[in-house]
C-alpha cells in the first residue's frame, strides 16, 4: 500500500469484499456466508444475497404467460389486504398504483397456479413486506415469494396444524417446566405462534428486526431453525409466563406479541442461543419431520404419525446408535430399557439400563429406588466418559403397542417431573433389531455387532468375555461393559433390595458382561397373563346371547382397542363441582382413581356409579374441587371388565353392544384404582340389576 493511503476500516473490508463477489457473479450461498459469518446485511446488497440464498438468481419471469386477469371469488379481500399494506409503506404517491398491481398479482397468480384459495389470516401479506422494501421487479418478487413458501413455509401452517404439534414436543424437551405449564392453561401453540411461523415473525417485528432476522435465516438454509428461534422467544419470557396470574386470553396476548420487543442489537443472542439449542437437540427432530416443508408430495403417505397424540419427541434407532459413537459436543443418549426383564435378559441394547416399568405399578417403592438408581448410574457414566453416557434420556420399549402401554407410564412420570431432554426410541427393540439386519451386521469388524448384549447365562451362544476386554474383566471405563449394564444386573431380579445390590455392583466394577451375536430370534413371551375362558364369565344368559359383560384377566393382545378417550378434551367442556356430584342421591359409589390413557398419561379423576350409568370426572388441576365430566357410560353397555395378574388395580371397562353374530366393542377406558377388587364387585352387582331389570 502506498505511503499515506488509508486503509480502509476492518469493520468495513468485509462488505466491501461482499460487493465485490456479488458483483463478479456466480457467487454461492457458502461463499456469501463465509464473508458475512453472521454480520448484518448492508441494505444496497440484501436484494442481491436474499435472492443467492432462495436460489432465484437467474429464474425467468413465471408470470410472462399469465393474462394477468383479477379475478378470484376472494379477490375483493386480497386487493383489500394489499391495499393495506401499501398504506404501511413509505412509497412515493406515483408509484403506489404499480406497486400495489404487483402485489395484487403475484398473490393472485400464486393462488391460481397453486390452487390455493386465499385467506388473510394465511399472513401472505406480511411475507410480502420484507420483499417489497427491497424494491424488486415483478418477476423477482414473485419468485422470492414463492421460493420462501416452497422453502420454509411448513405444510398445515394452521390452527392446531402439525407444525405446532411439533413445536410443543421441542418445548417439552428443552423446557418441560414452561411446557406443562402452558399445557395446563391449555395454552397451545398456535395459539400464540401461528404468526410468528406463518410471517416468519414479520407480523410483529418493525422492518428492521425483520430483515436482520431473514438475514441470519435465510442464511442458514435451514427451515428448522424457525423453530429454534421460536423457543428462544419464550425461554426468553419464561420468568414472566411462570409468574403471570392474568386469564389466559391476557397471557396469549403477551405470548402472541413478545417478538415486537426484539430490537436490533438482540438478534445476535438471540441466533447464538438457538444454534446452542439446535445443538442440543436429536437430528431425528429434522430427519423425521422434513415432509413438513418443501413442494414434493413424496414421503407423505407414509408420514402418518399424529404429533399431537405423541408423548415425546421421538429418536431413530440409528441416531442412537451413532450418536453415542462420536467424539465431541452433541446429542448424547442414555437409553433406558423399559421391558419386562424376560425380554431384557433374552437381548438387549448393550448400552442400556434396565428399568422394568412393570415395578411401578406392582411395586412403586423399587420402582422409585430404581430411578434413583438409574439418575446416579447416568451421572457416573457421564463422568467416567463411557459409550453408555448422555445427559439426553431415551426410553425403549418393545416396539408393541399393547407391551409399550406401561412403558409409556414410565416415560408419563418422567415428564411429570419435568425431566429434560427426554425422548423415546422409534420403533422400540423391533426397530432396533430391523436396523441392524438392514446394515447387514456380520460381525466385530462392523461398527455394530457388538451392540445386542444378553445377560441371561442359560444360551449356549453367549461369550463368556467381551472383545477387547482384559482377562480379569476390567476396562478402560469407556468400553460397552461400563456401570450401566453392571446395574441393569442387579435390576433385572426385581428384588427388594435392589439398592444394596447396585451398590455392590458400583463397588465391583469388573463383573463381565456376558454377550451374543446379533441374530436373536424375537423373545417367546410366556402367557403370563391367562385369557378369560367362558367359566370366567359372570352373569345371565341376556336375549338368547352371550353374556353382556365378563370379568376377568386381560389378554395380552387385545384387538378391541378403541379408546373413547381418544375425543379432544376441549369437546367435554362441562365443569362441576366434585364433592356436589358425590353427595347426589342418586350416586351409589364413588371410586378415587387415576384415568390412564394409552400414551401412559394418567389423570386424577373419579368413578361414580348411579343405578344405570358409570361417569368419570377428571380433576381440573388449577381449579381445585372442579372436575370435567370426562365419560357418561350406560351400565348395560359395559361388554367386559378385565385386569391383569401383573396388575390387578389396572382396570379396564369395554362398552359396547351384543347380538347373535357376537360383541361389537365401540369404546374402552381404563383406571387405576386402588382397592380395585372391592370396586369392580360393586360395579358388577350394578350391571346385575341393571340387565335382570332388562330381561324381566
Amino acid at each position: 500500500m502506498a505511503e499515506g493511503e488509508e486503509a480502509p476500516p476492518p469493520s468495513r473490508s468485509w462488505e466491501k469484499d461482499l460487493a465485490d463477489a456479488l458483483e463478479e457473479g456466480g457467487c454461492d450461498l457458502e461463499t456469501v456466508r463465509n464473508i458475512i459469518q453472521g454480520r448484518q446485511l448492508p441494505s444496497d446488497l440484501r436484494a442481491k444475497v436474499w435472492k443467492i440464498a432462495l436460489n432465484v438468481v437467474g429464474k425467468g419471469d413465471s408470470l410472462a404467460s399469465w393474462d394477468g386477469s383479477l379475478d378470484l371469488p376472494e379477490q375483493s379481500i386480497i386487493h383489500k389486504d394489499c391495499q393495506e399494506l401499501i398504506d404501511q409503506l413509505s412509497v412515493p404517491e406515483e408509484e403506489k398504483s404499480v406497486l400495489l398491481l404487483d402485489i395484487e398479482s403475484v398473490i393472485t397468480f400464486y393462488c391460481k397456479s397453486r390452487n390455493v384459495k386465499y385467506s388473510s389470516c394465511l399472513g401472505w401479506i406480511h411475507l410480502l413486506k420484507p420483499l417489497v422494501h427491497l424494491c424488486l421487479p415483478r418477476s423477482d418478487l414473485y419468485n422470492c415469494f414463492y421460493a420462501i413458501m416452497n422453502k420454509f413455509i411448513p405444510r398445515d401452517c394452521f390452527m392446531k396444524g402439525r407444525p405446532f404439534h411439533l413445536f410443543r414436543l421441542l418445548l417439552q424437551y428443552h423446557e418441560p417446566e414452561l411446557c406443562s405449564f402452558l399445557d395446563t392453561k391449555k395454552m397451545t401453540p398456535d395459539s400464540y405462534a401461528l404468526n410468528w411461523l406463518g410471517s416468519l415473525f414479520s407480523y410483529y417485528c418493525s422492518s428492521e428486526v425483520t430483515q436482520a432476522i431473514w438475514d441470519g435465516y435465510l442464511q442458514q438454509a435451514d427451515p428448522f431453525f424457525i423453530y429454534f428461534l421460536m423457543l428462544i422467544i419464550l425461554v426468553n419470557a419464561k420468568d414472566v409466563i411462570l409468574a403471570q396470574e392474568s386469564d389466559k386470553e391476557e397471557m396469549i396476548k403477551f405470548l402472541e406479541t413478545s417478538p415486537a420487543n426484539l430490537d436490533l442489537e438482540d438478534i445476535e443472542d438471540l441466533f447464538s442461543l438457538a444454534q446452542y439449542y439446535c445443538s442440543k437437540t436429536p437430528a431425528s427432530f429434522r430427519k423425521d419431520n422434513h415432509s413438513l416443508f418443501g413442494s414434493s408430495l413424496l414421503g407423505l403417505k407414509d408420514d402418518d404419525t399424529d404429533l399431537s397424540q405423541a408423548l415425546c419427541l421421538a429418536v431413530s434407532v440409528s441416531e442412537i446408535l451413532q450418536a453415542n459413537q462420536q467424539q465431541g459436543e452433541g446429542v448424547r443418549f442414555f437409553v433406558v430399557d423399559c421391558r419386562p426383564a424376560e425380554q431384557y435378559n433374552a437381548g438387549h441394547l448393550s448400552t442400556a439400563f434396565h428399568l422394568d416399568s412393570d415395578l411401578m405399578l406392582q411395586n412403586p417403592s423399587e420402582f422409585a429406588q430404581s430411578v434413583k438408581s438409574l439418575l446416579e448410574a447416568q451421572k457416573q457414566s457421564i463422568e467416567s466418559g463411557s459409550i453408555a453416557g448422555g445427559e439426553h434420556l431415551c426410553f425403549m420399549g418393545s416396539g408393541r403397542e399393547e407391551e409399550d402401554m406401561y412403558m409409556n407410564m414410565v416415560l408419563a412420570h418422567f415428564l411429570q417431573k419435568n425431566k429434560e431432554y427426554v425422548s423415546i426410541a422409534k420403533g422400540g427393540f423391533m426397530a432396533l433389531q430391523q436396523h441392524l439386519a438392514d446394515i447387514n451386521v456380520e460381525g466385530p469388524e462392523n461398527g455394530y455387532g457388538h451392540w445386542i448384549a444378553s445377560t441371561s447365562g442359560s444360551r449356549s451362544s453367549i461369550n463368556s468375555s467381551v472383545d477387547g476386554d482384559s482377562p480379569n474383566g476390567s476396562s478402560d471405563g469407556k468400553g460397552v461393559k461400563s456401570l450401566v449394564n453392571k446395574m441393569t444386573v442387579a435390576l433385572k431380579t426385581k428384588s427388594v433390595n435392589v439398592k444394596e445390590k447396585v451398590i455392590s455392583f458400583i463397588e465391583n466394577t469388573s463383573t463381565p458382561v456376558d454377550r451374543i451375536p446379533f441374530i436373536i430370534p424375537w423373545p417367546d413371551r410366556a402367557s403370563l397373563e391367562r385369557h378369560v375362558s367362558s367359566s370366567d364369565r359372570v352373569g345371565k344368559p341376556y336375549r338368547g346371547v352371550k353374556p353382556v359383560f365378563s370379568i376377568g384377566d386381560e389378554e395380552e393382545y387385545d384387538t378391541d382397542e378403541i379408546d373413547s378417550s381418544s375425543m379432544s378434551d376441549d369437546d367435554r367442556k362441562e365443569v362441576v363441582n366434585i364433592q356436589t356430584w358425590i353427595n347426589k342421591p342418586d350416586v351409589k359409589y364413588n371410586f378415587p382413581c387415576n384415568e390412564v390413557k394409552e400414551n401412559g398419561h394418567m389423570f386424577p379423576s373419579h368413578l361414580l356409579v348411579t343405578a344405570t350409568h358409570m361417569y368419570c370426572l377428571r380433576e381440573i388441576p388449577s381449579r381445585k374441587g372442579l372436575a370435567y365430566i370426562q365419560s357418561r357410560q350406560a351400565l348395560n353397555s359395559v361388554v367386559k371388565i378385565t385386569s391383569k395378574k401383573k396388575h390387578p388395580e389396572l382396570i379396564t371397562f369395554k362398552y359396547g353392544n351384543s347380538n347373535t353374530s357376537g360383541i361389537e366393542v365401540l369404546a374402552v377406558e381404563r383406571y387405576l384404582i386402588p382397592n380395585a377388587g372391592d370396586a369392580t364387585k360393586a360395579i358388577k352387582q350394578q350391571i346385575m340389576k341393571v340387565l335382570d331389570a332388562l330381561e324381566s
